[in-house]
C-alpha cells in the first residue's frame, strides 16, 4: 500500500524567495483532487522530539536553532530563521520520519523533505534539519531496518548526508548530480557528477547502468529516494536538461527496481525551482502517480 505524509502546516512565508514553499500544498491539493490521497492513506505527522533530532544534530546547533540565534552554525542557511520557518522544518521532518516508518508496508511518500545539505552541526543551503539522516537513525534505532541505501537524484549533491554517513557501513550514499553547481562536494560512497546540459538519454543510461548492481550488492532493507524536480531543463538553479518525460522514466526506474526486490522505499520530494511552480508540481505529482502504480503492481 502507498502512504502519504502531509500536514496543512507544510507552509511558511517566503515572499520573493526562490524556495517555492507553496509547492507542498499545491501537490497535496492536486493529489487529493485525483483521489490519490484519501483518509485511509494519509498520515498527519507530528513534530519530532529534541532527543530524536539529537540522533544527528549537535546540542550546540540545536540550541542556536531553537533560540532562533544567528550564529556561525545557522547563518550558512540561505533561508531566514524565524519561528514559522523552524516550525516548517520540524513538521516536515516529522513527515519524513513517519514516511520512513510506514515504508515497511511497501511505499511511503512525504510531500516535502529531502533537506540533504544540513550537517550535524550547521545549516546549509535551504536546509536547517537533515530529515533524511534523522529518519534513518530512528528507523535503525527501532530496528525497522539496518542497512539503508540513499538514492539521491536531486540536482545538487547531498553533501550533508555524505558527510554524516561517511564512516557508517550501514548507510550507503549514492548521489547523481550536476557537478558544476552548488554545493562544495563531500565524498559520498558513490558520486556521479554530471556534465552541464546532460539530457534524458545520457542521464538514464547512467542510472540504468549503476542502480541495479548497486541494489544487488548493497542488499538494503530500506531505500530512501530523494526525487528532486530540479534536474528539469527549466530549473532556475539548475543546469541539466531533463524533460518531464525523462524525470518520469527516472522515477519509474528507481521505484520499479525497489519493488522488484521487495525493498521498502521512502520517497521525499527534495528540490525543484522552476520559474513556473506548476512545472515543479507536475514533476512531483508524476513521482506520486508512478509510486501508486507500482505499489499496486507488486
Amino acid at each position: 500500500m502507498l502512504y502519504f505524509c502531509y500536514s496543512d502546516k507544510y507552509t511558511g512565508e517566503l515572499p520573493g524567495h526562490v524556495f517555492p514553499i507553496e509547492k507542498y500544498k499545491m501537490v497535496y491539493e492536486r493529489l487529493k483532487s485525483k483521489e490519490l490521497i484519501t483518509d485511509k492513506n494519509l498520515i498527519e505527522p507530528i513534530k519530532p522530539l529534541r532527543k530524536e533530532l539529537s540522533l544527528v544534530h549537535t546540542n550546540n546547533y540545536l540550541d542556536d536553532l531553537f533560540n532562533l540565534r544567528l550564529t556561525h552554525r545557522t547563518y550558512p542557511s540561505e533561508l531566514p530563521l524565524n519561528q514559522k520557518i523552524l516550525d516548517f522544518f520540524l513538521i516536515t521532518t516529522g513527515g519524513t520520519i513517519s514516511a520512513a516508518k510506514m515504508a515497511k508496508h511497501n511505499v511511503a511518500i512525504n510531500l516535502a523533505g529531502g533537506y540533504h545539505h544540513a550537517f550535524s552541526d550547521r545549516a546549509e543551503g535551504f536546509c536547517y534539519l537533515n530529515d533524511v539522516a534523522i529518519s534513518i537513525r530512528l528507523v535503525q534505532k527501532e530496528k525497522l531496518a539496518t542497512k539503508v541505501l540513499i538514492v539521491d537524484l536531486d540536482l545538487h549533491q547531498g553533501n550533508g548526508n555524505a558527510y554524516i554517513f561517511r564512516d557508517d557501513p550501514t548507510v550507503f550514499t549514492f548521489s547523481m548530480h550536476q557537478e558544476n553547481n552548488y554545493p562544495i562536494k563531500q565524498r559520498g560512497d558513490l558520486d556521479i557528477g554530471l556534465d552541464d546540459s546532460t539530457t534524458d538519454i545520457q542521464y538514464l543510461e547512467y542510472l540504468q547502468k549503476i542502480l541495479p548492481g548497486l541494489i544487488e550488492k548493497q542488499k538494503p532493507e530500506l531505500i530512501f529516494y530523494l526525487a528532486g524536480a530540479d534536474p528539469y531543463y527549466n530549473d532556475i538553479l539548475g543546469g541539466l536538461s531533463l524533460t518531464k518525460e525523462g524525470l518520469k522514466k527516472r522515477d519509474e526506474f528507481v521505484i520499479s527496481k525497489a519493488q522488484e526486490k521487495n525493498i521498502p522505499i521512502c520517497i521525499v520530494l527534495a528540490g525543484g525551482y522552476a520559474e513556473n511552480t506548476n512545472d515543479i508540481v507536475d514533476i512531483h505529482c508524476n513521482t506520486c502517480y508512478i509510486a501508486k502504480k507500482y505499489s499496486e503492481k507488486y
